[in-house]
Formats: C-alpha cells, sequence, structure tokens
C-alpha cells in the first residue's frame, strides 16, 4: 500500500501564529493526504491537517501581508508568506493535490480509512492493486496489438503494390503489340490518394492508453503551470489547460525518465552541442501512470531513492504476467480458491474460506470481495495469455510476409536491370 507519509514537497516560508500573533519561519510540507508545518527553531509541528478538510486555498495580500498564501481548514485560517521560490508555484501544487484529493474515490474517510484496516483490507488492497496492474498491462497489450495488426495491414498493401508492379514488368517485356497498356499504367497512379488517406486516419485514431493532469515545470523555467500529460503507444505528450500541445515526445527521442517519487517524474531528451529538452511533472495521478511508462520505456526509466519503495512493491510476484499473477494472488489468500480445483468443488471452498475468516479476522463481505476480485484477476491473466500468444502468431505471420516481400523486391529488380 502507499505510504501516506512520503513527502511530495517542502518549501520555506513563515507562518502566521495566532496564540503568540507572531510569524514563524520553517517549512510546509505536503504528503499525498496532508500538509503540515514545522518551525525551523523549536522543530515543533505547528500545523498537520488532512487534504480533505480543506474548504479553500486563496492568494490574498493586505496593508500588513503580502504575498501571501492563506488555507482555510473547517473554521480555521491558516496564513503562509515569504514562501520559496514563490508563491504561485506553492499555490499550483497544493491546489493540484487538494483538487485531486477531493474528486478522489477515498475522498474524506481516507484517514478513517487507514487507522480502521484490517488484514481483509490489506489483502483486498494488494489484490486490487494487482487488478489494477494486470488491466494497464492487458490495456498496454491491446495498443501493441492494435499495431501489429497495422503493421500487417500495411504489409499487405505493399504485397498488393508488387503485384501491380508485377504486371507492369510483365507488360515491360512483353511484345509491343500487347493491348492493354495504357490502362495498366494508370492502376498505382489511383491508389496512391486512399493510401495517404489511410496513413492520415491513423495517426488521428492513435489510441490513447492514459490522460492525467499534472503540473509542469520546464527545464528553463522556474515557474511551474498546470496541464495534462497523455500517454500514447508511439510516445507522451505534455499539454496546458487549453489542450494545446507544449511539448511531444516520440517514443525514440525520450532518452531517461526518471521517478523522484511516486508523485513526481523528470522526462529528458538529450543533444549533442545544445541544452537537454527536460520536463518535470508532478501529479497526484502519477501512479496510475507510471506502470505504464515502466511498460513502454523498461530501458530508459530510472527510479530514485524516494520512489524506491514504489518500484519495489510493483515488483512482488503479485505483478508478474500470465497464471503467476493467479498462483501470487490464491497464495496469499492460503488457498481460499485453488486454480486446480474443480468446478464442482463448492464445498470444499466454502470450508477454506470459513477456515480462513478464524484465522486471519477476515469478515464474511471482505471474504466474498477477495473472491470476486480473485476471479478477475483469473480472467485477465487468461486473456493476457491468450492476447501474448497471437501477437506471438502476429510476429511470425508479419516476419515471413516481410521476407517474402525482401525476395520479391530483390526478384524485381532482377527484372529492371535486365529491361536496362
Amino acid at each position: 500500500l502507499m505510504n501516506e507519509d512520503i513527502r511530495i514537497h517542502s518549501w520555506p516560508c513563515s507562518y502566521y501564529l495566532d496564540t503568540s500573533k507572531q510569524w514563524v519561519s520553517g517549512r510546509l510540507s505536503l504528503t499525498p493526504v496532508a500538509i503540515k508545518f514545522t518551525a525551523d527553531k523549536t522543530g515543533e509541528l505547528l500545523v498537520n491537517f488532512h487534504l480533505s478538510s480543506i474548504s479553500e486555498i486563496k492568494k490574498e495580500s493586505s496593508n500588513l501581508i503580502f504575498s501571501s498564501l492563506t488555507i482555510l481548514e473547517k473554521n480555521t485560517k491558516h496564513w503562509f508568506s515569504s514562501l520559496q521560490p514563490s508563491r504561485n508555484v506553492v499555490f499550483n501544487i497544493l491546489e493540484h493535490f487538494w483538487r485531486e484529493q477531493l474528486l478522489s474515490s477515498q475522498g474524506a474517510g481516507a484517514e478513517a480509512a487507514a487507522l480502521q484496516s484490517t488484514k481483509g483490507k490489506e489483502l483486498t488492497g494488494l489484490l486490487t492493486g494487482s487488478q489494477k496492474r494486470l488491466e494497464d498491462t492487458a490495456k498496454v497489450l491491446h495498443y501493441q496489438g492494435e499495431q501489429f495488426d497495422n503493421i500487417m495491414r500495411g504489409l499487405n498493401k505493399i504485397e498488393g503494390d508488387m503485384d501491380v508492379a508485377d504486371r507492369l514488368l510483365t507488360e515491360l517485356e512483353s511484345p509491343s503489340w500487347w493491348p492493354f497498356s495504357s490502362k495498366l499504367w494508370k492502376a498505382p497512379l489511383e491508389t496512391k490518394p486512399k493510401e495517404t488517406a489511410t496513413v492520415s486516419d491513423s495517426k488521428n485514431q492513435e489510441g490513447i492508453m492514459i490522460r492525467i493532469p499534472v503540473i509542469i515545470t520546464h527545464r528553463t523555467d522556474s515557474n511551474v503551470k498546470p496541464g495534462k500529460l497523455t500517454l500514447f503507444t508511439s510516445g507522451l505528450e505534455i499539454s496546458d489547460c487549453n489542450s494545446q500541445v507544449i511539448h511531444r515526445f516520440e517514443s525514440k527521442d525520450v532518452d531517461d525518465i526518471r521517478v523522484h517519487t511516486p508523485y513526481e517524474i523528470s522526462v529528458r531528451q538529450r543533444f549533442i552541442g545544445k541544452p537537454d529538452t527536460s520536463y518535470r511533472l508532478l501529479s497526484a495521478k502519477m501512479p496510475e501512470a507510471i506502470p505504464i511508462l515502466e511498460m513502454q520505456f523498461s530501458k530508459k526509466i530510472q527510479f530514485l531513492e524516494d520512489a524506491l519503495g514504489f518500484v519495489g512493491a510493483r515488483k512482488s510476484p503479485q505483478v508478474d504476467l500470465g497464471t503467476s499473477i493467479w498462483q501470487a494472488a490464491t497464495g496469499l489468500l492460503g488457498g481460499v480458491v485453488q486454480p486446480s480445483s474443480p468446478v464442482g468443488g463448492r464445498e470444499g471452498m466454502d470450508n477454506d474460506q470459513v477456515q480462513l475468516q478464524k484465522q486471519e479476522k477476515i469478515s464474511q463481505e471482505e471474504a466474498k470481495e477477495l473472491k470476486q476480485i480473485l476471479k478477475k484477476l483469473k480472467g485477465l491473466a487468461l486473456e493476457t495469455e491468450a492476447e501474448l500468444e497471437r501477437q506471438d502468431e502476429a510476429l511470425d505471420s508479419i516476419t515471413t510476409s516481410v521476407d517474402r516481400t525482401t525476395l520479391n523486391i530483390d526478384k524485381q529488380n532482377r527484372r529492371i536491370k535486365k529491361l536496362t
């Protein structure tokens, strides 16, 4: 489960302490679910409240207080000033995480749920995470399969063009009295506009794997601005709030992706003799995008120290492909459902379920939910395996088609040489 104490960001600032009517210097910190302020001199934690308890975040100033940030928490107004690097940077990041917390299904109950965690909830969390990651994997495989299908269609078109070229060469090799020359010469010209249209259509219909709101920092810009990150099968795109593209990285352009924390990454393209193109992206939804980035850029992605716990959890046996997911999940449950058990073995399953409830104090509702998740996991694992097998066959077909086309091209080249 995600560590809720992980520090996403912290900023030097001053906090107005109402009890002593004075400003105290210290650090304002943000975690995935809370805001904290620690005094520099005493190390005392003066502010600590849940994001869901905030009702308003504003940029304010008065005759006495300039460039301040106020956070209305329940009925208490907290004042922060002298924010570094700037008030706008802190405001944009805090507002983003606050908004995402409100939109999140966990909502205000996140704090209470964490306190009441049981073994059943822990297992449900683990399996739900595995299910989500397997769904992400299936999504990537689905788009990859579509790319293979597009390649096959392209190769079929090439083979069709080769047939036309073959007929044209036959005409050139034929006697001058052959009656169909003008008709045959027009054939390839008629097909060209159609092919161009198809290529542009497929580009426009490119599949989006995930789109999340982000806070963007450019390499040359100390300020931050809200925007969106979109992951495609062919690369990734960073755009502003108005969906205007700021930068698009094709997969081959990305030199490295660094995961600073589960909520922050940086993407870089290196150049020789000129500055690198680099963007730093922060998002409350980044944990959903990282597994897809890891699939796409496995050799280019690097998890830094603060993100190692996150990758460690993701590398556990529960997230392996194929039947290993099913086996690891059922192993966690101590045999609630055995994948090898016959369909009619309902009695044994119920006994195991009762035994598990006694041993681990899992409620009936939790055991029922775990069984449903396991059922979904098994279905997803089987679908993933079937898709992998289909893609293996597609790769074999593509290889065969490419070999056949290469031989055909060599053959036609020899025929053209003879004609010239």
